[in-house]
């Protein structure tokens, strides 16, 4: 198999149609099923096989905590915005990528082709935000999602991998991710992250909402309760997002987050995580603005017919080339119109608010 680094494809209506309608679409969405399937009923600290890939990919995560441990903030109380460190972090990830991808996967045996760390490395570096506007989104996310893809089509991971890669892998990636919001204030990536689940992800919802999808007791509504919060946020997903917006944000989950106090009113979990895997098809897998940043390679290829390749990586002003088309979401309500999309005004981080506040207790989003 020859491979190649992976290029940016997506930019016209046209390019959108042709993406889902094709195989890399269909595969993320079966991935993403799976991988919900894979633990549903099962809390956090369930029994799973730990394989050498899956601790392998741990050792990843770790690696990413010590670099981000190296890079510590010097200024933590004077901007609302992004601390620069933060590029320093990205670009030595970026720079240590292909070593460290190397030491902790057996590439090699496995492909018989060191090449392919070209391409995993572009999904695990994009996998962390982006370095100009030191944000970070449900397309980073992705990102994430996609490298551990890459890892199932060359052989690396196994379906028998799959609650192992929910639970101890995403679990921790979810956490790295949380410890880079709140030590550099990343921003949402995009001017509606106020009206999307937590302003940064959306998977944690999806699989937590599959975890609790047979739970005798527990209902949707039940994130309202803050004893039962702080009761299951360790044992699933889901509560661990409500507990670290109650963290952040005061006021209600109808005032800071309509999108959360929405759900919350569906009657059992089934059907929220049904709506979720839904959702996600709608909100991330089909947005434009999003998809406008995927990159495809041999591994995951791009559709046929689509734009020719585009420039690898961002610059102050790439990535809002793309023309807006929101005829499908006329008569929604205004949070409604596109989740976590990446143009508009800059959003402060509701983390960066409550980092600034010296009292105990933190501030409301603003």
């Amino acid at each position: 198999m020859s491979y190649f680094v992976p290029v940016r494809r997506i930019l016209t209506s046209e390019d959108m149609e042709k993406w889902q309608n094709g195989e890399t679409y269909e595969a993320i969405v079966q991935f993403v099923e799976e991988l919900a399937n894979s633990v549903v009923g099962k809390t956090n600290d369930a029994e799973c096989n730990i394989s050498g890939v899956i601790q392998g990919v741990l050792d990843l995560l770790d690696d990413v905590l010590n670099v981000i441990k190296s890079h510590p903030v010097a200024d933590k109380t004077s901007s609302r915005f992004g601390k620069p460190e933060f590029r320093d972090v990205y670009d030595e990830i970026t720079d240590r990528s292909q070593d460290i991808l190397a030491r902790r996967l057996p590439l090699e045996q496995a492909t018989g082709q060191i090449g392919a760390i070209d391409e995993l490395c572009v999904y695990f570096n994009e996998s962390w935000g982006n370095r100009t506007r030191i944000d970070y989104g449900s397309g980073h996310e992705l990102n994430f999602l996609c490298f551990l893809l890459c890892l199932k089509r060359l052989g690396l991971l196994e379906s028998s991998d799959y609650t192992a890669v929910v639970l101890k892998v995403f679990n921790q990636y979810i956490h790295v991710m949380r410890v880079l919001q709140k030590e550099y204030w990343l921003e949402p990536a995009g001017s509606h992250g106020v009206w999307g689940l937590d302003d940064y992800h959306f998977l944690p919802f999806l699989f937590g909402a599959a975890q609790l999808s047979t739970h005798k007791h527990l209902r949707p509504k039940s994130i309202h309760d803050p004893d039962l919060v702080e009761m299951f946020h360790k044992k699933y997903m889901y509560f661990e997002c409500i507990y670290f917006i109650n963290s952040i944000k005061t006021a209600s989950l109808r005032w800071h987050s309509p999108m959360l106090d929405d759900i919350s009113g569906v009657k059992t979990w089934s059907k929220v995580s049904e709506g979720m895997q839904k959702m996600y098809k709608a909100e991330v897998l089909s947005k434009l603005p999003i998809i406008q940043h995927f990159f495809f390679g041999s591994i995951l290829k791009a559709p046929e017919g689509c734009s020719p390749p585009r420039k690898t990586f961002d610059n102050a002003e790439e990535g809002h080339t793309h023309h807006h088309d929101n005829d499908s979401d006329e008569g929604l309500p205004e949070h409604q119109h596109t989740w976590g999309d990446c143009c508009g005004i800059k959003v402060p981080s509701a983390i960066a608010a409550s980092e600034m506040d010296h009292s105990p207790r933190p501030l409301p989003f603003d």
